[in-house]
């Protein structure tokens, strides 16, 4: 992945590069702005992963085989998609979803209000099987683990929704069935049983394993499917008996017909990128159009900083009872007019990554650092109770919950990598003043074991 003190470099080494996106309309990736991330990923039932790219990063051109794969294997289980972040109109978008180098990926979950989906970094391998087998595993499970003492009081819950039963000799839920009970969430519902429960079985005359059954209605036959155990027949098979979500076949309309509803704008003349200074493959590589002439090979880059992109996030990271010390990068919202983060909030992403990579690389132990998007809600509460009022600037503050302090960057003058170290140096080493927190920002503890024990029983219900 690329930092963004490389991008400059990179982008005017590629000159000529397609200033199109890198997937085509027949690609299996879904092509997203802000408005169609809304509405095709924050707001569904669906489990997404989302790359956001530039068409002239080599990186992003070597992941597309990849993640065309992927997205071709993932069709009608979770969706796949994209976001140019060269374009205008994307440029903000990527900022407020922390986008700090390309490619970026983010696995988006359902959360548990409608439109606040839990964000999370992709950390996995770069290959088809290492997205495919993440994305997959956070698949939402709306099945129910039915047995012959509960499978009857089941059944006579929701009495409005045919029912869909799957026989198996497996203990696990499986993707595909799991898919399909977000494809009719609320529609029909839809449950597991065990082969080894033998009354549910014997109920339904199931002789071999797996076999669907559909319960239309309490007053009506049940139903075996006899089709292929696979995707498209079975989701055409129950859409007899209610109406699946309208993208439930995995089909979903690109994105791009956003676009297509907008008048069209005539495209920029190309503008030749700032002038670098010259090196020795400089010389050929504007003119040579040469497969082997390939950009100045970059020093192994740096990660950037994880993201904590919800408010969900920032709480189990950093806000729970027994967390640790954290630091956190709190950048600016920004405006629709804003096409890039303030030079404040790149230095200080840039310095804080550079001083976790070294330690990193020394094997020494460091507290983690994040970046905190200005769009996160739980950045904007904490900046209120902390009495950081001015949200435009970039803050960087230290933050231990387990032991209830905190302490501020003061320096807002300069973010640069020795100031910053300095000031990190200095808390691990236990030296300056730190600030209590005020209360209310730590979740009580109790609370917190409370709430994830209603969670737990909730959850142990659903299975």
């Amino acid at each position: 992945m690329l930092p963004p003190s490389s991008l400059l470099l990179v982008a005017s080494l590629l000159v000529g590069a397609n200033a199109d996106g890198i997937y085509t309309k027949k690609s299996p990736v879904l092509q997203l702005n802000q408005k169609s991330y809304g509405s095709l990923i924050a707001n569904s039932n669906y489990t997404s992963i989302v790359e956001f790219y530039a068409p002239w990063c080599g990186h992003c051109q070597s992941l597309k085989p990849a993640y065309e794969k992927a997205a071709t294997n993932l069709n009608g289980l979770a969706r796949v998609a994209a976001v140019n972040c060269d374009e205008d109109e994307n440029k903000p978008f990527c900022g407020q979803m922390g986008v700090q180098g390309f490619p970026t990926l983010k696995i988006v979950t359902p959360g548990k209000k409608p439109g606040q989906p839990r964000v999370e970094d992709y950390q996995g391998a770069r290959t088809a099987k290492a997205i495919v087998d993440t994305v997959v595993d956070r698949i939402p499970n709306h099945v129910k683990r039915a047995t012959d003492k509960d499978l009857d009081k089941w059944l006579g819950q929701n009495e409005e929704r045919p029912k869909a039963i799957l026989f198996t000799e497996k203990g696990t839920t499986s993707a595909l069935i799991r898919a399909l009970a977000v494809d009719f969430l609320g529609a029909i519902d839809v449950a597991q049983v065990r082969s080894k429960e033998a009354a549910s079985v014997k109920k339904y005359g199931v002789s071999e394993f797996p076999a669907l059954v559909v319960v239309p209605s309490s007053d009506v036959d049940a139903q075996l499917y006899e089709g292929e155990l696979k995707k498209q027949p079975i989701l055409e098979f129950l859409g007899q008996f209610a109406s699946p979500n309208p993208d439930a076949t995995g089909k979903a309309a690109s994105a791009s017909t956003d676009k297509s509803k907008s008048k069209p704008k005539p495209k920029p003349k190309a503008k030749q990128p700032p002038k670098q200074p010259e090196t020795e493959d400089d010389t050929q590589s504007d003119e040579s159009e040469e497969p082997e002439a390939k950009p100045v090979r970059e020093p192994e880059p740096i990660p950037p900083l994880s993201t904590l992109a919800t408010a969900e996030s920032l709480e189990s990271s950093c806000l729970a009872p027994k967390s640790t010390t954290c630091v956190l990068v709190l950048l600016p919202e920004a405006s629709e007019a804003d096409a890039e983060l303030p030079s404040s909030a790149t230095d200080a992403l840039s310095s804080l990554a550079e001083i976790e990579h070294k330690h990193s690389l020394r094997g020494a132990r460091l507290f983690p650092a994040y970046s905190v998007p200005g769009v996160n809600t739980g950045s904007q509460a904490l900046r209120t109770a902390l009495g950081l009022e001015d949200d435009k600037k970039v803050e960087i503050i230290a933050i231990n919950a387990r032991r209830g302090w905190w302490r501020r960057y003061g320096n807002a003058e300069d973010f640069g990598i020795a100031a910053v170290e300095s000031w990190v140096d200095a808390i691990r080493l236990g030296e300056g003043t730190k600030e209590k927190l005020p209360e209310g920002i730590i979740r009580d503890e109790e609370a917190e074991t409370q709430e994830k024990k209603a969670e737990a029983d909730a959850e142990h219900d659903e299975l």
